[in-house]
C-alpha cells in the first residue's frame, strides 16, 4: 500500500467527490498529521516555531470555527508507538473531528475564516491523511 501525504485534495475529483452527499448522520474524521521539523509559512515571513506549534495556532482558531458548522473536536493524541503493521514513519499526531455531514467539513474549510486561520496549517503540517468514517451500532 503506497501512502502519498496532502495537505489539499490535489484532484478534481477528489474536490467532487467532497460535494456529494456522503453517509447519513455524522461523520468522524480521522486526521493522520505529520508536521514539519520547523514552520514555513508561504507568505516567507520569519519565524522560529516548529511545524507543531504553527499547527498548534491552527487548532486553536479551528476549534471555534468547527463549532460554527454544527461540528466538534472528538480526540487529539499523540503517536507513540506503533503496535501492530509496518510503516516507514509513523504519523506526528491524531486528530478525530465529528461533523453533521460531508457538506459540513466542506462548507468550513471554504470559509474565509478558515482559510485566514489555515495559514499556520500550511505552514506547520509537511502532510496529512483525512479518512471520513462513520459509527458503527455495536
Amino acid at each position: 500500500m503506497d501512502v502519498v501525504n496532502e495537505l489539499m485534495p490535489t484532484s478534481q475529483e477528489r474536490v467532487e467527490a467532497m460535494l456529494e452527499p456522503g453517509p447519513d448522520g455524522p461523520i468522524f474524521m480521522v486526521n493522520l498529521l505529520k508536521f514539519k521539523d520547523k514552520a514555513k509559512y508561504e507568505d516567507g515571513r520569519e519565524t522560529d516555531l516548529t511545524g507543531r506549534e504553527a499547527y498548534g495556532l491552527y487548532g486553536v482558531e479551528v476549534m471555534k470555527i468547527i463549532q460554527e458548522y454544527g461540528g466538534e473536536i472528538a480526540f487529539v493524541g499523540d503517536v507513540t508507538f506503533l503496535a501492530l503493521g509496518q510503516v516507514e514513519e509513523l504519523w506526528d499526531e491524531i486528530a478525530i473531528a465529528k461533523y453533521p455531514n460531508r457538506r459540513a467539513l466542506f462548507d468550513m474549510s471554504s470559509s474565509e475564516i478558515w482559510q485566514a486561520a489555515s495559514v499556520h496549517r500550511t505552514a506547520g503540517l509537511a502532510g496529512q491523511l483525512n479518512i471520513e468514517t462513520v459509527g458503527n451500532p455495536f
